[in-house]
């Protein structure tokens, strides 16, 4: 087993855009973190495993509450103003959500990636009043594209099986995926978790956030980004500003990393 601190890839706000969030050379701690308990030694206290911890590997199960109808998500969807977002008419968005077949409580009606992108969902968040918006220093969130995970092709899909992965808290993408693909569930995309988040803002709660994993950045030569976009919410330190205090924040964690406060989000399936 190896130990490592466990402030050396997290800062007071990770992903706000100041470098020292990600630079293992400028140790700091940030409020998102679990706090210590007062009987622990004072000192780096976050073992980093050789493996992924065999403790998590429970039955996926919801961990938020069930979602509103399909009808009722496109009426939410219309009033932001997303059909012309997505260049699309009021009326088909209406005739999908009323031809989706059966509700579980736990679909969620998404608009494809390639008709809505991330920076444009993003204002649309709300939490504590305030509006989402997306760190300075990922200026290129849109080009993060479905990765190992098959889409519908469809300009509307509706996705099944929500789990924000709280049971995976903790784990690396890395380590996370392999377990979710033997599960067969599959990860969730940023602009599918995004679309949670506008019909249950509750999905964000301080402390359990989530990572969407199945959205990745290849870059020219062929290999992908390190990063992995994340959903959470501000604590308006460094470029994110006093103002955005509480709101949701799209974000990036590096794919090797852990972070006890957002787990890692999957679904069960997606259909047209």
């Amino acid at each position: 087993m190896r130990r490592t601190s466990r402030w050396s890839s997290v800062s007071a706000d990770p992903g706000t855009g100041n470098r020292a969030n990600h630079d293992r050379r400028l140790p700091q701690r940030h409020e998102d973190m679990v706090p210590r308990p007062a009987h622990q030694a004072p000192g780096p206290s976050l073992v980093t495993l050789d493996r992924a911890p065999r403790s998590a590997l429970t039955s996926s199960s919801p961990t938020v509450a069930s979602l509103p109808p399909l009808a009722a998500q496109a009426e939410h969807l219309i009033e932001l103003g997303i059909p012309e977002l997505a260049g699309m008419r009021v009326e088909d968005l209406r005739t999908f959500a009323a031809d989706s077949g059966r509700a579980t409580g736990g679909d969620l009606l998404a608009v494809h990636p390639d008709r809505l992108s991330a920076s444009a969902i993003a204002p649309l968040l709300r939490h504590d009043g305030k509006p989402g918006f997306v760190v300075t220093d990922m200026p290129d969130v849109d080009h993060f594209a479905p990765s190992a995970v098959d889409l519908p092709d469809a300009p509307l899909y509706v996705v099944n099986g929500l789990d924000r992965g709280d049971r995976l808290a903790n784990w690396t993408p890395k380590e996370a995926l392999p377990v979710l693909s033997e599960e067969g569930r599959s990860p969730l995309l940023l602009t599918e978790g995004m679309h949670w988040v506008l019909q249950q803002p509750t999905a964000l709660e301080r402390n359990h956030c989530f990572m969407t994993i199945g959205s990745r950045l290849r870059k020219a030569n062929g290999t992908l980004d390190a990063r992995t976009p994340a959903l959470w919410i501000s604590n308006g330190t460094g470029r994110d500003g006093r103002e955005r205090r509480n709101a949701p924040k799209v974000g990036w964690c590096w794919w090797g990393n852990r972070h006890t406060w957002l787990g890692i989000a999957s679904a069960e399936s997606r259909r047209p």
